[in-house]
């Protein structure tokens, strides 16, 4: 054999073998889990073993993301573990935020709120677990990712159902503003390659605060959200988040509550019903 063929033969060893060790996790089972219901991926969550772990180059609160697998499927998850207290926050903008919060509690609590809410097809779902002696949120890795909303916006791509988009939208700006999310950016609003958008990343959520933080994000609203915001109380809230956030932060959920459906009553009485709910 010729020195130059015994090279292009090494070579395509070493490229078959770098090809292997670096296949994406979901490529390593022929079930990705995908097709499990919620409740499915919330006990996959719970219960499935950690085969892989790395930290992801995003977020300021250094995430890890997470291979699990039960045997069968094969998926990923984002771990969070922060969980800051402080009694004030001094931000590089200027601005400082009194009993700041940063804590993997609030994911858990976004997941479960908009479970209550009809949203949970739009914010992943979220768990609490233990692993390598540490608690934290763990979270389903969104699949077919293209992108998230500030890399759409720089490279000004747009949907090509604007209609369907601006619906997401709505659905998405009416519970940041339920959630009171003080760190929205526009990486935390994922897109897939089909235009479907998620939103994930609530760890600077829930502040007790009565009021909203942009009124304006509220345009028009999904017929079923709005039904279900009125139909939050604070005994179902109490039991479904109670070990997640606290009395305060729950009662500042059903004021802005409270606030949302007051405005959109009010547009709808000034615009009609058809105007302001889809």
């Amino acid at each position: 054999m010729t020195s130059h063929r015994l090279r292009s033969v090494i070579a395509s060893v070493v490229l078959f073998f770098v090809a292997v060790t670096f296949l994406p996790a979901q490529e390593e089972s022929g079930n990705s889990g995908d097709s499990l219901t919620p409740q499915q991926q919330e006990e996959f969550l719970l219960n499935a073993n950690v085969i892989r772990s790395s930290h992801t180059s995003k977020g300021v609160t250094e995430p890890w993301r997470l291979t699990l697998n039960d045997g069968t499927v094969t998926h990923d998850a984002g771990y969070q573990t922060i969980d800051d207290t402080r009694p004030q926050m001094k931000f590089a903008d200027g601005h400082t935020e009194f009993n700041f919060k940063d804590s993997y509690h609030y994911n858990i609590a976004g997941y479960v709120l908009a479970k209550m809410v009809g949203l949970e097809e739009m914010i992943p779902v979220t768990v609490e677990r233990r692993w390598n002696g540490m608690k934290g949120s763990l979270s389903w890795w969104i699949p077919n990712v293209a992108m998230d909303e500030g890399e759409r916006m720089q490279k000004n791509e747009n949907a090509p159902d604007p209609d369907a988009w601006n619906k997401q939208m709505y659905k998405i700006r009416v519970f940041d503003e339920l959630a009171y999310d003080t760190d929205p950016n526009l990486t935390n609003v994922i897109i897939t390659k089909d235009w479907k958008i998620w939103r994930v990343d609530f760890s600077r959520a829930f502040r007790t605060s009565k009021k909203l933080r942009k009124p304006d994000n509220l345009v028009m609203c999904d017929k079923n959200l709005f039904e279900k915001l009125k139909a939050l109380n604070e005994a179902d809230l109490k039991t479904a988040m109670g070990k997640q956030i606290s009395g305060g932060e729950i009662k500042g959920i059903l004021a802005r509550r409270d606030v949302i459906v007051e405005t959109f009553n009010k547009m709808i009485a000034e615009k009609g019903e058809s105007a302001v709910l889809y």
